[in-house]
């Protein structure tokens, strides 16, 4: 009996000290990485957390900060003090020539664009050319002489709108350009403070539908011959359908562009990491689209739809396996 006691507290501790040992090793497998993206309630901020508890599952554990400068988000990712962040393709392409928001670092952000490595595309939100149905502007070129929301400034958001107006029929410096922060341009639109009111919102947006009920509104469109954004842009055909809002006032499906972001990383972030991030996003894209209608085009959307860096390796290996292949130019060197 004495030696039958001696066998199971030898067993018990011997048991403690596996369980101790497997608790430890899934602790030092854990990734712990931080990742930034833009506002909480913008498709950007909810893809990311609808993708933490798949990451986490899988050992990655993803600290996110939202409400960010993605401009910005990007520049630590480049710097190698950020581990991964969610971008707009136009940014990186700033980086790159160090133009735009990084006009005076000049050299040195071409430098550091090289530290920056692609995992696969986030499609963002739909570009809502808005005017008052009262207006008179029921096209891109009747809004001559008039003033046109473009988006924050020196966000990358003018460029793709400036190219939107463009595409529907209205060259740059045919209107007036009205520059402010996103969080101000609903208001400022109420109070008229402009009379096109470009707002990046997800299909059958509240806050649109909610504008709509203040007075009918008319979202201005981009020609069939137009439809497809210039290359580079970050961006990628779109349409919303009449009767999408409740005081939209469009008979006809209306052509517009929406956004296409990529989920960047730092160079030396591991390639196991990399795989991860991937792999989930990926292989979880139809489940998130059948649990919210917001991520609708998740699983239609293509891989590097927009993805203008190179990938990273631990990328690259993800998409060999599934037997994706890879456009020659995003192969990282």
């Amino acid at each position: 009996m004495q030696n039958m006691k001696r066998f199971l507290r030898q067993g018990i501790g011997t048991l403690g000290v596996v369980c101790a040992t497997s608790l430890l090793s899934s602790q030092v497998l854990a990734a712990k990485i931080g990742m930034e993206s833009a506002s909480s309630n913008s498709l950007l901020g909810m893809i990311p957390q609808a993708m933490a508890p798949y990451w986490s599952k899988s050992g990655v554990d993803v600290q996110l900060s939202l409400n960010q400068t993605l401009t910005k988000s990007l520049l630590k990712v480049a710097k190698g003090s950020l581990d991964s962040a969610v971008v707009p393709p136009p940014a990186f392409s700033a980086l790159q020539k160090g133009v735009g928001p990084y006009a005076k670092m000049s050299d040195k952000a071409k430098d550091l664009s090289h530290n920056v490595r692609a995992l696969f595309t986030i499609p963002g939100s739909y570009y809502h050319a808005i005017t008052r149905a009262d207006s008179g502007i029921t096209s891109w070129p009747e809004a001559k002489g008039k003033r046109v929301f473009i988006g924050p400034p020196a966000g990358a958001a003018n460029q793709q709108i400036i190219a939107l107006a463009n595409a529907g029929g209205l060259s740059e410096g045919e209107y007036d350009p009205i520059k402010a922060p996103w969080g101000a341009a609903t208001q400022s639109y109420q109070d008229g403070q402009f009379d096109v009111y470009v707002g990046t919102f997800g299909l059958g947006s509240q806050a649109v539908a909610e504008l709509s009920l203040s007075n009918d509104i008319r979202i201005l469109g981009i020609p069939g011959e137009k439809m497809v954004p210039p290359k580079g842009l970050g961006m990628q055909t779109a349409v919303i359908p009449p009767k999408t809002y409740p005081g939209q006032v469009n008979e006809s499906p209306v052509i517009t562009w929406q956004t296409v972001m990529m989920m960047t990383v730092k160079k030396d972030i591991s390639d196991d990491t990399a795989y991860t991030l991937t792999k989930d996003y990926i292989e979880n894209r139809l489940a998130l689209a059948e649990s919210n209608s917001n991520f609708r085009d998740l699983p239609v959307t293509d891989y590097f739809a927009g993805v203008n860096a190179p990938l990273h390796p631990g990328a690259v290996r993800y998409y060999q396996e599934i037997g994706v292949d890879i456009p020659a130019e995003l192969m990282p060197k």
